[in-house]
């Protein structure tokens, strides 16, 4: 993860939320939320990062603005009404999984002044709940074609619309997305008929790299000219909370340094530039899932890691 390139600044939009983590009955909370541990992750490898997301002024929310404070992270509120810290409530089964229960609101009623910023990216709640994933989406929508944008969807089946309206939402951003990440179980919500497809659709909406994560099976990047395999970073398991944001923040801190943001906009990028970028992303997220809740690696906890792997 040694920067080659300038990455520039960062802007990641979404929900920040406390994880009340149920391991065995016994509860412990961590701060959390998918957009939030990328935020999070990107800043910890480097990226100068802004988080537009919404949490109150209370016992919860001061939790999250010192986690990302201590992480560099800049804050941007987007909410224009006040309501309380959003919480996510998670039970950790016997193979490391996490099932979730959510109290939780989005509204994006501020949107944060986009100039300035060379990545943008989006995803989860924040991209896909209304009333606020209608103003994200057009805020991407309009945004300099020169930005990298990347977008996470990160189902939550029970805070979103029908399927059939959230494919709609994810086709939008990924005709403006450069990069798509999704795991195998998004895969299978959003496309029930055929998982497996998951890939040439986003491709054919406009995406230039897609990926599907499978856990401890690997992932598959993907684009216009076929498929990389990149093989999971095998850790001994904690819990998999977080895994998959690690694996975002380290994919687009790879692909911008490694490549440069607006190569990747332009698709102009080998094999080998993109099999360095997934084995980051994996990597990274193996610490995270080696570690209790969502802690994104430092770029000398990933470097060293790499440099094991490499050895």
């Amino acid at each position: 993860m040694t920067a080659s390139r300038p990455p520039g600044r960062a802007l990641v939009i979404g929900e920040a939320l406390i994880d009340i983590v149920d391991r065995d009955g016994r509860e412990t909370s961590y701060v959390g939320g998918s957009p939030l541990n990328v935020a999070v992750g990107l800043s910890r490898l480097g990226i100068a990062t802004t988080f537009a997301t919404e949490f109150a002024d209370d016992e919860r929310g001061r939790s999250i603005a010192d986690h990302v404070a201590a992480a560099a992270v800049d804050v941007v509120q987007t909410a224009a009404t006040s309501a309380p810290t959003s919480t996510a409530r998670a039970r950790i089964g016997v193979d490391g999984s996490a099932t979730y229960d959510f109290d939780l609101s989005w509204e994006f009623g501020r949107p944060p002044e986009t100039a300035g910023f060379s990545i943008v990216h989006v995803g989860s709640v924040g991209a896909l709940r209304p009333p606020g994933a209608h103003r994200v989406l057009e805020l991407i929508e309009n945004l300099s074609p020169d930005v990298l944008v990347s977008f996470d969807p990160n189902v939550r089946p029970a805070l979103l619309p029908p399927a059939a309206d959230t494919r709609a939402l994810v086709d939008r951003y990924a005709a403006r997305a450069a990069v798509v990440k999704l795991s195998d179980e998004d895969a299978e919500w959003l496309y029930p008929d055929d998982p497996s497809s998951a890939s040439c659709r986003l491709l054919r909406a406009g995406a230039s790299i897609v990926v599907v994560t499978r856990g401890e099976h690997g992932s598959t990047v993907s684009t216009a000219a076929g498929d990389l395999q990149v093989a999971a970073h095998t850790v001994g398991l904690v819990d998999t909370i977080g895994a998959g944001d690690s694996y975002m923040s380290a994919l687009i801190a790879g692909l911008a340094r490694g490549i440069g943001a607006q190569r990747v906009v332009e698709g102009r990028f080998d094999e080998h530039e993109l099999a360095a970028a997934g084995r980051a992303a994996a990597t990274a997220a193996g610490i995270t899932v080696s570690r209790a809740g969502a802690a994104p690696p430092t770029t000398a906890e990933l470097d060293a890691a790499l440099g094991r792997i490499a050895a």
